[in-house]
């Protein structure tokens, strides 16, 4: 256990994430309980533990330094991430974890109770069907849907000012040149992710929708 905190702890750094014992002890708690559940319920196809660290806890934390505001939402989060990390580093933010899947949502909620996280939402619903009362500062999406489609998705969500962060693997270039306004391409980001050996993009997308 020690190395493996030791291991969360470098690699966080390493992403400009500087983790406490405390956020990296929940983190890790977090794994626990994924791991137990998955057990059960097969939350991820990801099972082996070191993994499971870099390819939920490493990835998610890569994109904190591009979050921004105090309202996120995280648009198909599966099993919580990486809307469950982010929230566990930035408790001044208030966090909705949107996805459809009731299976996922209940691991979402059973790890947002256990790990004392007032400031998360689990919300089971359709990304475009959600019509909050005000937009979110930031929408994080991994893995969810063609870039395209992901804009159209979640513009309910959004506002004047909004960033979306769409987390890809290889860099999407059609996906990218199929933008079209209201949304602009602000920055494209290359992650690297320490122990993950795949390629990671951030595609940062600015939301001019008039309010």
């Amino acid at each position: 256990m020690g190395d493996e905190r030791a291991a969360l702890v470098a690699g966080a750094r390493q992403l400009q994430v500087d983790l406490d014992a405390g956020a990296a002890a929940a983190l890790l708690r977090l794994l626990d309980e994924l791991a137990r559940w998955n057990r059960a319920y097969n939350l991820t196809a990801i099972t082996d533990r070191a993994q499971m660290l870099t390819h939920h806890l490493l990835d998610s934390l890569s994109v904190a330094p591009f979050v921004q505001g105090s309202t996120v939402v995280d648009v198909g989060t599966g099993a919580g991430f990486p809307g469950l990390p982010l929230a566990l580093i930035a408790p001044q933010r208030r966090f909705v974890l949107i996805d459809s899947n009731g299976k996922k949502q209940r691991f979402v909620a059973h790890a947002t109770r256990t790990l004392g996280l007032a400031n998360v939402k689990a919300l089971q619903a359709r990304a475009e069907e959600v019509r909050p009362a005000q937009p979110f500062d930031t929408v994080v999406a991994r893995a969810f849907a063609p870039l395209p489609q992901l804009l159209q998705r979640v513009a309910p969500l959004c506002g004047p000012g909004t960033r979306v962060l769409a987390m890809k693997g290889q860099l999407p270039v059609d996906e990218i040149a199929a933008v079209v306004p209201p949304w602009v391409i602000e920055q494209v980001v290359p992650l690297t992710v320490p122990g993950l050996h795949e390629e990671r993009h951030l595609i940062i997308v600015g939301c001019r929708l008039k309010p």
